[in-house]
């Protein structure tokens, strides 16, 4: 079946996936869609945990990474297998697949010259993990790779997490000159998106009883960091207020709003306020009305369908908040899946190693030398750390 009547079928059938199914034809460009992924069924919490907590990139436990992370994994996995059991298992596989299938349709569109294009699911912590999307590319023939990252909003411990550990699965596997790769590593205020957002935000107000609307408190909630992450100079958290901003200004700034921070554990700092915390404050004030909104998340997962949906909700009610609500989740969104397309199709018409000069600027912090690499840059590509400290050798290799 050639492409022209693959795509027909897909429009006939309103089935993007089992039309691609059909095609034979090879992919000449990866769009690879990076996450950290969730458990699907409980019995893949443990395996989740066991890799979440031993990853010194996103829960610094130093020098006994490798031995009290397996500890501190085992420690929670009953209680995050009972959280799981609660919501039938993590959708953000289902998610991703749904929106790759239907944002690579579009991108044949776009950028025909770049197609066929074909979606990777590329998970951190969970299936499918990286080495099986690298090695499902190589088997079907790509040479062309964007790292795109599901991250709206670039963190260390997210995007810069799985980068580093895409780096080191392509040197591992010995693939590190099989693909030439480009990255898309944030897009906290593309315009498309924000309008996805705002969407959303105005499908969970419209919920809410009319006569508490108008004075209904948006709460925009995000994964919260550590603050010794953040002190470092990590560039999340300006960039969620960037996102929460520029929603409600779409909005016409319709409704008070607030940015909260969720998911926090352990004893340490961590950024704020919280969500909880907030939640109890703005009861007391005598608040009636509150609608959470999950800004850092393209899809539902753990955070929304137990934290916000169950923990959060409960924590309203009991503050005296009668009314609250939650923003649907990007999940099938239309407008994500075009701003999706769209960030693809405009990085592979430029061209270039990396969508924003940010990634070439390492925390002022840092000192992990994998930290804003790319493996076989399709273009030319070098971090401002890298780029100065051979400045220095070459002059200081001149002046011997």
């Amino acid at each position: 079946m050639n492409r022209l009547l693959t795509r027909a079928f897909a429009r006939t059938n309103g089935s993007v996936g089992l039309a691609r199914a059909f095609s034979t034809e090879a992919p000449k460009t990866a769009v690879v869609m990076m996450n950290m992924g969730g458990p699907a069924t409980v019995p893949e919490v443990a395996p989740f945990l066991k890799r979440l907590f031993s990853d010194g990139e996103i829960i610094q436990l130093g020098a006994f990474q490798n031995v009290l992370g397996p500890l501190i994994a085992a420690r929670r996995t009953g209680k995050i297998e009972e959280q799981y059991g609660e919501i039938g298992g993590s959708p953000i596989r289902k998610w991703t697949d749904y929106q790759g299938e239907r944002m690579i349709h579009q991108l044949d569109e776009l950028s025909p010259e770049t197609g066929p294009h074909k979606h990777y699911t590329c998970f951190r912590y969970a299936d499918p993990l990286t080495e099986e999307a690298l090695l499902q590319m190589k088997e079907d023939g790509v040479k062309r790779a964007v790292a795109f990252s599901q991250y709206p909003h670039f963190s260390c411990t997210t995007t810069g997490s799985s980068l580093n550990h895409l780096w080191r699965e392509l040197k591992r596997l010995g693939l590190e000159d099989e693909f030439e790769w480009s990255i898309i590593d944030r897009w906290p205020t593309h315009p498309t998106f924000i309008k996805a957002m705002a969407r959303r935000v105005q499908l969970g107000l419209d919920e809410v009883p009319e006569e508490f609307r108008s004075r209904t408190v948006v709460q925009f909630s995000a994964h919260s960091l550590p603050m010794k992450v953040v002190n470092k100079g990590d560039q999340y958290a300006g960039e969620v207020c960037a996102t929460a901003y520029a929603v409600m200004q779409e909005l016409n700034f319709s409704n008070p709003y607030i940015l909260c921070w969720q998911s926090q554990v352990g004893p340490l700092p961590w950024l704020g306020p919280q969500t909880g915390e907030a939640l109890k404050g703005f009861g007391s004030q005598g608040h009636k009305a509150m609608l959470a909104v999950p800004i850092a998340f393209t899809s539902d997962h753990i955070e929304t369908l137990f934290e916000i949906d169950i923990e959060y909700k409960e924590e309203a009610q009991e503050a005296g908040i009668e009314h609250f609500y939650r923003a649907p989740a990007l999940n099938e969104e239309p407008l994500l899946i075009q701003a999706q397309a769209e960030l693809v199709a405009s990085h592979l018409a430029h061209g270039r190693a990396c969508d924003t000069k940010q990634y070439q600027l390492n925390c002022p912090g840092c000192f992990n030398e994998t930290c804003r690499t790319i493996v076989n840059p399709v273009a030319p590509f070098t971090n401002m750390r890298s780029s100065y400290k051979a400045e220095k050798a070459a002059a200081k290799a001149a002046s011997a």
